[in-house]
């Protein structure tokens, strides 16, 4: 049996009495500190890039870091992208930085920078590639085919294995 004394602290509402909640603050937690390590005091920029900027940038750039001066005027914004597509940004410069100044609320960024991007591995981490139609399952299977086929004649597994690959990639360019 209870007593007066014997307080007990009422439970915290759970989530699921909270309702529905916008996915960006579910994983804001998550993202913040790995944000605020590269400058952004604030998630949004890298959250809603595409909002942002619109597909056309967003597609071939992402934002990667913001360094404030030590006079404290203006931010510089660093973006990586291809090498290909940093003439592009170079022209849209102005416009990048108004679109981030509009979203922040005020100039918060003076400066864009471009880092470009050598290898497809670290742009594949950074940039969305565009999407392709999906192939039907027997339009695949005959790639496959062409592809093993191709490649039957080599008798080191491992490097058969990878040309395998590479044919599939070649051949499914050609065929979309």
């Amino acid at each position: 049996m209870r007593k007066a004394s014997d307080h007990i602290p009422p439970k915290e509402a759970s989530r699921r009495n909270r309702g529905f909640e916008p996915a960006a603050k579910l994983v804001m937690a998550q993202i913040k500190s790995p944000a605020e390590r590269r400058g952004f005091a604030e998630a949004r920029l890298i959250t809603q890039w595409r909002e942002i900027m619109g597909p056309e940038i967003a597609d071939i750039a992402r934002p990667i870091k913001l360094s404030y001066g030590r006079d404290g005027f203006g931010a510089t914004l660093v973006l990586l992208t291809s090498g290909a597509h940093a003439p592009i940004l170079e022209m849209r410069k102005e416009d990048i930085r108004t679109k981030v100044n509009a979203a922040y609320g005020y100039n918060a960024v003076s400066k864009i920078s471009l880092t470009q991007t050598a290898g497809q591995s670290l742009a594949r981490d950074f940039i969305a590639p565009r999407s392709r139609p999906e192939l039907p399952q027997e339009a695949i299977e005959i790639v496959n085919a062409k592809a093993k086929a191709a490649a039957a004649h080599i008798t080191d597994e491992g490097l058969r294995d990878a040309l395998e690959r590479l044919a599939q990639r070649v051949i499914r360019k050609q065929t979309s």
